[in-house]
């Protein structure tokens, strides 16, 4: 019997909405306690220019430079989302390669463009790490550090995939949670083929509501992928979002939020290292973890009951219903989850 196809367009907000109103939110991966107040005041004052049409000069220039780019190398959009949907739509390749377990929307957006997918699964034996793709792939697609399995590839190794002839997109929506961002190709221009880094604000800055990512390519593609959005794709509190969190200041609050985020991560990891039953794969390097727990769906359920949502992973290719995500969070709400997260399973044995 042939298992059932992922479903690809589920995402962890499914987990909150409707039923899970008042569930603790393990399932999304964007910062607790976020915008940042000073953050809320630059949107906010943003109300009085909204008769204007979006101006995306300022905000493209401080990215660009955030990254030691030229401008024309830089694309915003409504969230990395609107990325993918763009590359489906311009991109013309033979043969695509998508390295799973890893966000679903690129596959998805492929496919719905009608682009055949072959899917690269990598190994949890082998703590996820980046093996090899086919050789005739022209188009492949991963994500560093990798949603859900929070596995950070090293940068030399993910820049060996790139070549001529190929174009190497590289999710990075989660590298701003990583200390120094350190295996990021952000800056890297100088890589054979054509290498596309994708960006968002949504995580640490907690904009998920405001949409807002952008696009690290040659300037070429920028072009083209620029002539497939719409007019003004990008809002005006968006386009400054999008400039405040560039500047340093901002990035240096980004890395003070990693740096806590590794120490909180590192609280949660060594509290499920006391049930037998749960297992992590891989060195976990973002703001979530991912655990193979047997019987995970039947916890899944109960951990609602109880009050917390998590994410399912049997809907990302190359896991199965034995798999949960759970987003890292202050020490106080893991004491709590943990001690949830015992109840249940006692109670399940």
């Amino acid at each position: 019997m042939t298992a059932p196809e992922p479903d690809l367009r589920h995402h962890g907000d499914a987990e909150v909405r409707a039923d899970g109103l008042g569930l603790v939110d393990l399932a999304v991966n964007v910062r607790t306690g976020t915008p940042p107040q000073w953050l809320r005041e630059r949107l906010a004052a943003t109300l009085g220019d909204l008769a204007a049409y979006p101006d995306q000069r300022d905000a493209r220039a401080a990215v660009a430079a955030r990254h030691g780019r030229p401008v024309e190398e830089v694309l915003l959009t409504s969230g990395a989302a609107e990325a993918f949907v763009l590359l489906a739509r311009v991109l013309t390749p033979r043969h695509i390669a998508v390295v799973h377990p890893q966000f679903t929307e690129p596959e998805a957006a492929l496919r719905d463009a009608g682009h055949e997918v072959h899917r690269v699964l990598l190994s949890p034996a082998d703590g996820f790490r980046l093996g090899a793709v086919p050789d005739e792939a022209d188009l492949v697609v991963l994500g560093n550090p990798t949603n859900p399995t929070s596995v950070l590839h090293p940068a030399a190794t993910v820049a060996a995939l790139a070549r001529p002839g190929r174009t190497l997109v590289v999710d990075e929506a989660f590298m701003d949670t990583v200390p120094g961002e350190r295996e990021s190709l952000a800056s890297a221009r100088d890589l054979p083929g054509r290498v596309v880094v994708l960006r968002s604000l949504t995580k640490t800055w907690g904009l998920a509501g405001l949409r807002i990512g952008y696009v690290l390519a040659p300037a070429p593609l920028i072009a083209e992928l620029g002539s497939a959005q719409p007019l003004w794709p990008v809002s005006t509190p968006a386009l400054a979002a999008a400039e405040a969190c560039s500047t340093p200041q901002a990035l240096a609050e980004a890395e003070e939020a990693a740096a806590e985020l590794t120490l909180r991560r590192d609280y949660l990891l060594k509290g499920l290292s006391a049930f037998p039953t749960v297992r992590v794969h891989g060195e976990p390097a973002a703001s979530f973890v991912l655990i193979h727990l047997p019987g995970a769906s039947t916890v899944r359920e109960r951990l609602r009951t109880h009050g917390f949502a998590v994410r399912r992973g049997d809907t990302f290719p190359g896991l199965g219903a034995d798999w949960l995500r759970i987003a890292v969070r202050d020490e106080p709400t893991t004491d709590h989850f943990l001690d949830t997260l015992a109840t249940v399973l006692s109670r399940a044995a």
